[in-house]
């Protein structure tokens, strides 16, 4: 048994098993058989992560991140977790190799995934002019035409930020009216760089190697027509991904973990969360890596305080194989 399992290992799980490890709590990071790394593995350069004045690619940063907790006695294992069982003194995950492992304290770290608008060409594009995050990415258009898409809060907010790069944001909207809060609909309408496409829908995302422009149909007469633009951020959404905990761990209306106050703490003794998962605003690889500290402190206190017959029962991966 463990002392410390984690689940996830995006900037906030790797980054709490850096930090468990230094504190020889001997963490298992559960990194998903597919999605290891998070959602940096799908971009390309990180310009705003500390320490990279230069920038680094995103999944460069991860494997950095991956091989400083290994360094400290993390220990990996590339399968997806099936089934929690988080009441008790004794946490146990199933894997999908059938493989269950329990440990006296899980630290829930699975990120959220960006809505898609669903197109072959916006996967295969993404990270080439495809963006969901204009704070990561919006320096790359300076003096560009971009668009974005959605019309709520967060795809105002997007294409606000744009304005101080990009020449022209055009703001493509299915319907005829705005779902954002009405301030965010004053700047926006006052902007000269933002255009509004009412009643369009993205039906195609043209490029070879990069963006070169998106198709737009009319969700009225049905035309389609093409929008010179280099780059595209979507902004319809995030979905936290809570799907292992429902029903056993408490969210907040926004769909997130509810979590005590600053800390990582939920509603259940000995789980931690962390990360996107927990955050339904800033979304930052750097605010989830420090999320993740926060989450492998709270844990290592919680350890530091159950009994000593509790404790016992966690062992080391070298006295697991000796036993």
């Amino acid at each position: 048994m463990r002392q410390v399992i984690i689940v996830g290992s995006g900037p906030a799980g790797y980054t709490a098993a850096i930090y468990a490890a230094r504190a020889n709590l001997n963490p298992l990071v559960i990194a998903s058989s597919v999605e290891f790394g998070g959602e940096l593995m799908k971009t390309t350069e990180v310009e705003n992560f500390p320490g990279f004045p230069d920038g680094v690619m995103g999944p460069d940063l991860m494997v950095k991140m991956q091989e400083q907790a290994e360094k400290f006695g993390a220990e990996i294992v590339y399968d997806d977790v099936t089934k929690l069982e988080l009441e008790g003194d004794v946490k146990r995950v199933t894997l999908g190799n059938g493989d269950v492992h329990e440990a006296l304290t899980i630290i829930y770290a699975t990120g959220s995934a960006y809505r898609k608008l669903g197109l072959d060409d916006e996967t295969r594009l993404s990270g080439y002019g495809v963006s969901w995050c204009a704070t990561c990415d919006g320096a790359f258009f300076k003096q560009k035409k971009v668009a974005v898409i959605g019309g709520g809060d967060s795809a105002l907010e997007e294409a606000t930020f744009l304005t101080r790069f990009a020449d022209i944001v055009y703001l493509v909207h299915r319907r005829n009216k705005l779902r954002a809060s009405a301030a965010l609909q004053d700047r926006a309408f006052a902007d000269p760089k933002i255009q509004f496409l009412w009643n369009k829908e993205v039906a195609h995302v043209y490029g070879d190697e990069k963006v070169t422009g998106i198709g737009l149909l009319d969700t009225e007469t049905g035309e389609e027509k093409t929008l010179d633009v280099t780059g595209m951020f979507v902004a319809i959404g995030a979905d936290p991904r809570t799907h292992l905990i429902h029903d056993q761990l408490e969210l907040t209306a926004e769909g997130t973990i509810k979590v005590d106050g600053r800390s990582s703490r939920t509603n259940v003794e000995g789980v931690f969360a962390a990360g996107d998962v927990i955050d339904p605003t800033y979304k930052q690889a750097a605010t989830a890596a420090g999320s993740g500290v926060v989450a492998a402190l709270d844990a290592e206190k919680y350890l530091a305080e159950l009994s000593p017959e509790l404790l016992a029962l966690a062992t080391t991966p070298a006295e697991a194989a000796a036993v």
